[in-house]
């Protein structure tokens, strides 16, 4: 095993990951764009390793920041977590366009709104994974999602509850969406687990 570490990962793997990023999310994008009926378009990707607590100061800077979430796992040739995280403004933008409401904050989520981002949150990792796997041409089957909100803090620690006995890094995916021009921040982190990563990087032609 080449790689026991994401923080052991070197450039070239990075712009492996970056590569794969950038399908993932125009993929993402194309889906959301067909349910907003509206075009949008994603800034050119990063892909960042950073520490719980760099992870935090990346997002928001504020381990009590309460954001939406929506997790899903991977098994079969794969396995790990996807987690895409929501701020207010770009769950609004969606609700407002979707279902002509908003919502004031994060802790005033009614059921339809809880239930929104779950299927939001869904459609964006199911349009990055499915890109992914063709890409990679490996057989990854998806969890049903779920759907939190709670403080930022206690978000990151699930992949670290997750995956702290392998790794105590992270690893993000950042390619913020624009909506009618106007830019809407959002990460998703897609974290497979140790040996899944050097499968998806011999995959990929990186030894």
């Amino acid at each position: 095993m080449r790689i026991r570490d994401y923080g052991e990962m070197n450039l070239q793997d990075l712009d492996v990951m970056r590569e794969i990023g950038s399908i993932g999310t125009g993929h993402a994008a194309t889906s959301l764009s067909n349910m907003l009926q509206k075009e949008v378009r994603i800034t050119f990707p990063q892909i960042k390793i950073l520490g719980y607590d760099e992870a935090v100061d990346s997002i928001g800077g504020d381990v009590e920041e309460v954001v939406g979430a929506t997790l899903v796992k991977m098994d079969g040739e794969i396995n790990g977590l996807m987690l895409f995280l929501f701020n207010l403004e770009f769950a609004n933008t969606i609700f407002e366009k979707m279902m002509g409401v908003s919502y004031p904050s994060f802790e005033a989520f009614d059921d339809m709104a809880h239930s929104a981002i779950t299927e939001i949150g869904n459609i964006i990792i199911c349009s990055y994974v499915n890109a992914f796997t063709e890409l990679v041409d490996l057989n990854i089957s998806l969890s049903v999602p779920s759907s939190a909100v709670s403080m930022l803090g206690a978000i990151l620690t699930v992949p670290i509850a997750e995956y702290g006995y392998e790794t105590d890094k992270l690893m993000y995916c950042t390619a913020d969406f624009v909506i009618e021009g106007k830019t809407y921040n959002d990460w998703l982190l897609m974290l497979p687990d140790i040996a899944s990563l050097n499968n998806i990087l011999k995959k990929l032609g990186v030894e």
